[in-house]
């Protein structure tokens, strides 16, 4: 008698899965094409992006309050327009700032959360801006860990589904297997190969980078699913359909690009991110 209740269940999810793939097919070529574009394209949809990740963390933790909304706003349009200017120190200083202003404003439980938000979203916004200003390879780079990011969430998403297995962490993601970890580590290691082929530095060093940021996007992706699960939340909201809020979406290629960033800026300085990450 419980055989044909998986049916239902069956249809649920794929159901939910074709609604991923179209919320996919439509965001997947406004973002490239804003990355392809650049200058103020990149920078209104990377700091629309960064408002919405802080507001929707400032409501997940329980910090909305219309102050700690407002000062988080102004912070990350500051922080856009600083970039806009090439200012990357004024950049830098507003998300500390911020730190401060939100953690005053804060009058709830969430005091020590809510400032963690603008760090979040403002570094968000901070490097995929710096990866894409690098006059020479900024797109590449920036698709680079877009890709890595992408590959890593789609392999991982079918083949935890389609292999099945040990789960990564299961008091955390439920739904994480070591199997789907794996499989984007490999897709990224394969795209590490093509982008070197086609002459972006050599295969080794892009290798372990792609392997490294993929790692760091699914540890990402982990750190919000704990987060939620701290705060008994789902899903961070429902603006995308079949993926959840912009948190859910979002929460790997924060990581990897923060970490891209750093790596590119360590190795050539902020104006040549993109060169720095990419070129061995």
């Amino acid at each position: 008698m419980s055989e044909p209740a998986a049916a239902p269940e069956a249809t649920a999810r794929n159901s939910n899965l074709l609604t991923r793939v179209l919320a996919a097919l439509v965001l997947a070529p406004i973002a490239i094409a804003a990355a392809y574009a650049g200058g103020p394209y990149w920078l209104a949809l990377t700091c629309v992006g960064a408002i919405g990740l802080f507001c929707e963390w400032a409501v997940l933790v329980g910090g909305a309050q219309s102050s700690v909304l407002g000062t988080g706003i102004f912070a990350l349009v500051m922080i856009a327009a600083a970039l806009n200017l090439h200012d990357v120190g004024a950049a830098l200083f507003c998300i500390p700032a911020a730190v401060l202003a939100i953690g005053t404003f804060t009058v709830t439980a969430a005091r020590l959360w809510a400032p963690a938000g603008i760090v979040y979203a403002g570094s968000a916004l901070l490097a995929s801006v710096l990866i894409r200003k690098d006059p020479d390879l900024g797109f590449a780079a920036l698709i680079f860990v877009l890709l890595v990011v992408w590959i890593t969430d789609i392999l991982g998403y079918f083949a935890g589904r389609g292999f099945g297995g040990p789960k990564l962490w299961i008091r955390v993601s439920p739904n994480k297997t070591w199997a789907g970890a794996v499989a984007g580590l490999v897709g990224s290691l394969a795209l590490a190969v093509v982008f070197a082929l086609a002459g972006y530095g050599d295969v080794v060093p892009l290798v372990l980078l792609a392997v490294a940021l993929s790692a760091i996007a699914q540890a990402g992706d982990l750190l919000e699913s704990a987060i939620k699960r701290h705060f008994g939340v789902k899903d961070s909201s429902h603006i995308i359909p079949g993926h959840g809020g912009l948190l859910d979406r979002l929460d790997g290629f924060v990581t990897a690009v923060v970490a891209a960033a750093l790596i590119g800026a360590a190795r050539s300085g902020t104006d040549a991110v993109g060169h720095g990450l990419l070129t061995w």
